[in-house]
């Protein structure tokens, strides 16, 4: 659930950090148009310093976990004029991240996302701003 007084609070403190914001929204939206599972978005703000924002999601197979990769950067290229600074993963490793500096996006599959459990390591330092089940 957005938790919109606290996005209140995040848009006073800057343009920058609103923008950023307005970024990792969008990049939830092409991830629920393409049928990713489980998205999460998490602001990771003030105490990690990797990334504002981590936009978190399930894809059903490695073949969409690829293709929600593929999307993202399309659709982040033509309306941001944008790619990311590195990706990392390979196609059937069952996880993609992508690294647009102030968002990070981790694409996983199930049992990749289980695994890893990012929300379980980052739950201390982060806030969940937004969950789609």
């Amino acid at each position: 659930m957005l938790q919109w007084d606290y996005l209140f609070n995040i848009a006073s403190k800057g343009d920058n950090l609103l923008e950023a914001l307005e970024f990792a929204r969008f990049i939830v939206e092409v991830v629920e148009d393409k049928k990713a599972e489980d998205i999460l978005l998490l602001d990771l703000r003030p105490k990690a310093i990797i990334a504002d924002f981590f936009v978190i999601c399930t894809g059903n197979s490695d073949r969409q976990v690829k293709a929600l990769a593929e999307n993202i950067r399309e659709k982040v290229k033509e309306t941001y004029q944008r790619l990311p600074h590195t990706t990392q993963g390979a196609n059937d490793s069952g996880w993609v991240l992508m690294d647009y500096s102030d968002v990070i996006v981790h694409i996983f599959t199930e049992d990749k996302r289980a695994y890893y459990n990012l929300e379980g390591l980052w739950r201390a330092e982060s806030q969940v701003l937004l969950s789609i089940q």
